[in-house]
């Protein structure tokens, strides 16, 4: 079979899948991405420009259509390349959140198309509107927001079916889609991922951290509002006083990922550091910007509490990864987190806003570590049953037609469509 991955970062979500697909000499595999796509074996890859547009004569509503239609031209230029390379695709898997597959279904009519389904804009429930110390858009941003989807519904209407990674974020999009989208994770490696009694994680300036201490975690892609970076650094006072030996440490950039940015000259990082700054002593508060993945993993084998905030929007991969090692997450109690973690069962939950909350739960699992030490195991045992990489390929790979398994319904399938909440 021809399989073609389309991603501007490829391989990302389908690093799992095109890596496995990649090993068998019946696939031939290729992929279109950005000029920061990285290659992997036996995966032909052909790169495309993004030039820079200036769409400030384009109508507010469609700016961002305008971009993902000019984005959708340089990979339909990829395409082309890929057809003269001999290259016909008869699977197609690609993300729909940046206009690449806007030219799919045109450019190879006869080709299978899933959608990988990440996210769909709305207004209410969701990220929008949910910390009150965001922007609060009027009808005009309203407009706007909708407008975000229109290539999304365009690719979901070509698509012969969706996949995405949490039933929560399948449930963003309109129902009539649902039973299109199939509810599957990309999977995380439960053997790469597990506890080390002697783990230990050299920090810049010389320490060495070591399991069995009171050290406290925080990823995210970049230090931001979306992923509760400003509640965690608002319960940091409390935390380090009560601890006098607790060290947090804080990975993330300096960037937006999501999210409105901080004002001109400023980072969300520098604000609500500044904003505690005389609270708490810097000496126990470690930034550090992201890691090389092997870092990352022994900085959470070491971590006596790993904490995850979110808006309810994606679920990050930190938090399955953070739970396949056996950390105790203390998450807020928003969707899809609710979807992974059971409070009392096999993490923590606090309500995302309640940083008084928040300290209480990591100065408790800091103070008694054997009390809560189940739900670190626990989490783990969620992973391995729900998570695990080898049964979602697995599973994908029979919705997707590439083995001779009978698909379940949408409604029905992926490791998180049953008993999660």
């Amino acid at each position: 079979m021809n399989i073609l991955f389309v991603h501007n970062n490829f391989p990302a979500q389908f690093r799992n899948l095109a890596g496995e697909l990649a090993k068998r000499p019946e696939h031939r595999l290729a992929a279109v991405g950005a000029e920061g796509a990285q290659a992997l074996d036996n995966v032909q890859l052909q790169r495309y420009r993004m030039p820079f547009f200036n769409v400030a004569e384009t109508h507010p509503f469609a700016r961002r259509f305008d971009v993902e239609c000019r984005r959708a031209t340089e990979v339909l230029y990829a395409l082309t390349e890929l057809r003269r390379s001999g290259f016909e695709p008869d699977l197609i898997v690609g993300h729909c959140g940046w206009g690449e597959t806007l030219p799919l279904r045109s450019a190879f009519p006869k080709a299978r198309i899933v959608t990988y389904c990440e996210y769909y804009y709305r207004p209410e429930g969701q990220d929008v509107h949910f910390d009150p110390e965001g922007p609060q858009l009027g009808v005009d941003g309203l407009v706007t927001l909708h407008c975000k989807n229109a290539s999304t519904l365009l690719s979901l209407a070509d698509s012969d079916l969706g996949l995405s990674p949490t039933e929560w974020q399948r449930q963003t999009y309109p129902p009539e889609f649902h039973e299109k989208i199939h509810v599957i994770h990309e999977g995380v490696d439960g053997d790469r991922l597990r506890p080390d009694k002697i783990a230990r994680f050299a920090l810049p300036d010389g320490t060495i951290l070591h399991r069995g201490q009171e050290v406290v975690t925080f990823v995210a892609r970049n230090l931001e509002p979306v992923r509760g970076y400003h509640v965690f650094m608002r319960a940091l006072p409390e935390i380090l006083a009560a601890r006098p030996r607790a060290q947090a440490v804080i990975v993330g950039g300096d960037g937006v990922s999501y999210g409105s940015p901080a004002p001109e000259g400023q980072t969300w990082k520098s604000i609500y550091l500044d904003e505690v700054a005389s609270k708490i002593d810097l000496a126990r508060v470690h930034f550090l910007p992201r890691l090389p993945y092997d870092a990352y993993v022994r900085l959470l084998q070491v971590s006596r509490v790993h904490v995850y905030l979110t808006f309810p929007f994606v679920l990050s991969w930190s938090t399955v990864e953070a739970m396949a090692i056996g950390c105790v997450v203390v998450g807020s109690d928003t969707a899809p987190v609710r979807e992974a973690i059971r409070h009392g069962e096999n993490g923590l939950l606090t309500p995302f806003h309640d940083k008084e909350a928040l300290a209480r739960s990591i100065i408790g699992v800091l103070a008694d570590p054997a009390r809560f030490a189940h739900l670190g195991r626990a989490a783990r045992e969620t992973v391995l049953a729900r998570y695990e990489k080898s049964a979602c390929l697995r599973e994908v790979m029979a919705v997707l037609g590439i083995d001779e398994k009978t698909p379940q319904r949408a409604k029905e399938s992926g490791p998180l469509a049953k008993g999660v909440g």
